[in-house]
């Protein structure tokens, strides 16, 4: 069975391998070993946890402030909106949560089928994220700019929700990359 293992720590003295004990005067000049490399970012990580948290407030702040208007149902780019931070703030706080643990009790998550599950759903997430900022960024130029009614409609909630999509896309970006070429370099 494929599971993950604890996580490998620096390794202060290098077993003999010629049989018999290390003796500690040999091992004075041996530099410390790392056996694992794990980046900052990458699923397991306080870095990886970090971004995950980032993903999570910006996205329910996406969420939240276009939710909070009463005509966001009107314009479909703005559903989808609200449809793709839903669906990152699912995938960031539960990948958070699976961060956390794998922090508490040590565990690499540098499993091949892991991973993969990681990258696909970063990569969907963030497609989504990025295809449904773009579109709000359109119909938010379009009623301010074009047709100048923003008296009449909620532009600068609009607009932050839309600045909020576009800041969680880019804390999305690097772990999909950083999974991905985890991915690519077994």
């Amino acid at each position: 069975m494929n599971v993950s293992h604890a996580s490998v720590h620096p390794v202060e003295e290098v077993p003999n391998t010629e049989g018999g004990v290390a003796v500690a005067e040999q091992n004075v000049n041996v530099p410390m070993v790392v056996r694992m490399k794990d980046i900052q970012g990458m699923p397991g990580t306080v870095g990886g946890l970090a971004l995950r948290v980032s993903q999570f407030i910006f996205g329910a702040a996406a969420l939240a402030i276009m939710a909070s208007t009463s005509d966001f149902p009107s314009v479909t780019a703005f559903c989808f909106l609200v449809a793709a931070a839903g669906l990152q703030t699912l995938w960031s706080i539960s990948l958070a949560i699976t961060d956390i643990y794998a922090i508490l009790v040590r565990r690499s998550l540098q499993n091949y089928r892991l991973v993969s599950s990681f990258t696909i759903g970063d990569g969907v997430t963030s497609t989504l994220m990025f295809a449904a900022a773009c579109a709000s960024a359109g119909i938010t130029v379009l009623i301010d700019n074009d047709l100048g009614n923003c008296s009449e409609n909620h532009c600068v909630q609009f607009e932050t929700a839309t600045g909020m999509a576009f800041i969680c896309w880019f804390t999305t970006v690097p772990s999909f990359l950083l999974n991905f070429w985890s991915l690519a370099s077994r």
